[in-house]
């Protein structure tokens, strides 16, 4: 540590004004930062902390030694010990004032207390020793900041990680003024004076249970309790979850010279379709010659009565469920269009200024919650390329990705060129939107044609790779039941925003194309659109007002970028919404099951060896799925009805 000198009369009028000073602070713990908390000392027992702010300090060069959040604390006490600590909600024992996970930055910067209000310290206030009472620089084996020390008059600057030891060492004040390292002490004086709390505990056995289910509730003390019983009242609820979805007790009473109680929570089993909820077992307020050491403890709900859908997810598609909701004309203006004037005629109804909406990156959660609902069970999303079930109140909600699902930008930002604003960080529905056209590329940051719910980890093992044999062609031991959905939001990407294009090959470095087109053709060519594509296309279109032609229309991809660019567009105005007008055969290769689509009417399929024996046959009508049991090789695959044929080459693995 480096010392600076202070005029002396700055230095004592601090200590002469000092009320309450900075007692303790852990900024730094291994992994999330979900144990920092700061302790607060007043000169006596239950002072109040009316006319203080506490202010945060960023040293980095982009802080510039200024603010960067604030806590106005006025209406709050410090309890028997004259303490007060503020900290998340994992710290035992439980702070009297909440903060979010990395909320205290790990220095080198500052925290400080000063005479004022919350409003005298916008974002980006530089430190000042104006109306200062304490303050406290720190690092974490970071060099000194001598400018923020000379700012608040500080002349030494503490390094809490010392001793190499993140989770067990805490900054903590001398009686003296000077501090040591050592292991965190919250709600405690560091000296090892003062009241002795006696600290109690919530106890459950299981973080979730079903409705109808019946579970227990234990709460127990540290010391048996004395001088007379102790009443503990707590509350249940939480967002939807409220006293219509329970019964049992909320007030327990630990009796003299005992130190636990238990009761019984039953969760009540209704027919009532509410998603699965959430429950916080909250302790009221205590005596004073109590403490809390863990408080707010989350219990899920599992509800039963969840519905399922009445088409497949992607790994089991259905191809005849889900209508399109497509409005009566909405392609007719690309009749008789060919190349970039195809390309133009439908930009302008996809990206059409006053009819398309843009929506924030926060209401992306929701859209994506109905759109990427799990088929098979309505309190789940879909994750797109684990090809799996996750619970929807599992969004990641920290720093901390495992066991969750968060948004997956299909093209990703660092590719497109898109980026987030302040405003995106507020959900503010589907009827407050943006304007947006073609040229509104940052608007691309919450496209949801091209956003999907996605596990944690694997979002973040895929990064900004492109798709290809060469980059990213998903998990190993999945079935790729994705690749065809994200080939046609690339291409939809590629057409709605100015800027952006698909190419062949993985063009790193150029911002705005994506690749490779190969791999995307036959990806959209092996992965037709199905019910869940069309149903995900149908929920973008009530928030965004515009929908994915290629989902639509897919045949639209051979038009634009397949072996049918350059020739002339001409829809068949009578062809109802969902008849596929090209018969598919997919995929290929194959493990060998095969899908086939885009049959009118009934039909046969023959499948023959590559020596042209029949070893398959099957009359059908409508789209099927065929578990075929063939050994690895090539074969044929004839589709034969009144009206047409097909023959296709099929590669069984």
């Amino acid at each position: 540590m480096k010392n600076i000198f202070t005029p002396l009369l700055l230095l004592f009028f601090i200590s002469l004004n000092a009320q309450v000073v900075i007692n303790e602070l852990d900024s730094d713990t291994d992994g999330i930062d979900d144990l920092e908390f700061i302790e607060l000392k007043t000169d006596n027992p239950y002072a109040s902390l009316n006319g203080y702010v506490l202010v945060f300090f960023n040293g980095s060069s982009s802080g510039n030694d200024s603010s960067y959040y604030a806590i106005d604390l006025d209406g709050f006490t410090s309890d028997i010990n004259g303490l007060f600590v503020i900290g998340n909600m994992g710290v035992s024992p439980v702070p009297q004032y909440f903060i979010s996970d990395n909320t205290i930055q790990n220095g080198a910067d500052a925290v400080a207390i000063y005479q004022g209000d919350d409003t005298d310290f916008p974002e980006g206030t530089q430190a000042t020793t104006n109306n200062l009472i304490d303050a406290l620089v720190y690092d974490t084996n970071d060099a000194d900041d001598i400018g923020l020390m000379n700012l608040l008059g500080v002349s030494v600057q503490i390094n809490e990680d010392e001793n190499n030891n993140k989770d067990f060492e805490s900054i903590q004040r001398n009686n003296d003024g000077t501090y040591f390292v050592g292991a965190p002490t919250p709600r405690l004086l560091n000296d090892g004076s003062g009241v002795i709390l006696n600290g109690v505990s919530i106890n459950v056995s299981a973080t979730q249970y079903n409705e109808g289910d019946t579970f227990p509730i234990e709460f127990t003390t540290q010391e048996n309790v004395s001088g007379s019983d102790l009443t503990i009242t707590f509350n249940l609820a939480n967002g939807g979850f409220n006293a219509s979805d329970f019964s049992g007790i909320t007030s327990v009473t630990i009796p003299q010279g005992q130190n636990s109680v238990t009761t019984n929570i039953t969760l009540i089993d209704d027919n009532d379709d509410e998603g699965d909820e959430e429950l916080i077992i909250q302790m009221n307020p205590l005596p004073d010659e109590y403490m809390k050491l863990n408080d707010n403890i989350l219990i899920r709900v599992v509800d039963n009565d969840y519905t399922v859908a009445a088409w497949g997810t992607p790994l089991n598609p259905t191809y005849d469920q889900v209508e399109s909701t497509v409005p009566a004309n909405y392609y007719n203006s690309l009749d008789g269009t060919s190349g970039q004037g195809l390309r133009d005629a439908l930009q302008a109804i996809i990206a059409e200024e006053g009819v398309v909406r843009a929506q924030t990156y926060a209401d992306v959660y929701d859209i994506l919650e109905e759109a990427d609902q799990n088929p098979l069970n309505s309190n789940e999303m879909w994750l797109v390329y684990t090809e799996q079930g996750r619970p929807k109140l599992d969004r990641q909600m920290t720093s901390n990705n495992t066991g969750t699902w968060n948004r997956e930008h299909v093209f990703p930002r660092s590719r497109g060129g898109y980026y987030s604003i302040g405003d995106d960080d507020i959900a503010d529905g589907i009827n407050v939107y943006w304007n947006t056209n073609a040229d509104s590329l940052r608007h691309g940051n919450s496209d949801a044609h091209h956003l999907r719910a996605a596990d944690g980890p694997e979002n973040s093992s895929r990064g900004n790779k492109f798709y290809g044999q060469d980059e990213y062609i998903g998990p190993e031991n999945t079935q790729g039941s994705f690749k065809g959905d994200v080939a046609r939001s690339i291409f939809y990407m590629a057409i709605r925003y100015n800027g952006l294009s698909v190419v062949d090959g993985y063009p790193d470095g150029n911002v705005g194309e994506f690749g490779d087109l190969a791999t995307l053709l036959e990806w959209h060519e092996n992965d037709p659109p199905d019910d869940f594509e069309m149903n995900r296309n149908n929920v973008v279109y009530t928030w965004q007002k515009n929908r994915n032609p290629f989902i639509d229309q897919p045949e639209l991809v051979d038009y634009i970028w397949g072996d049918q660019a350059g020739q002339t567009w001409e829809q068949d105005l009578s062809t109802p919404k969902n008849q596929l007008t090209e018969i598919k055969i997919f995929p290929n290769p194959t493990r060998g099951e095969i899908n086939i689509v885009g049959v009118n009417n009934d039909y046969e399929v023959e499948i023959y060896s590559i020596l042209g024996k029949k070893v398959f046959s099957k009359k059908a009508t409508g789209a099927i799925k065929l578990n075929t049991n063939l050994s690895a090789g090539l074969y044929l695959v004839k589709v034969t009805n009144k009206h047409t044929s097909k023959v296709q080459k099929v590669i069984v693995k």
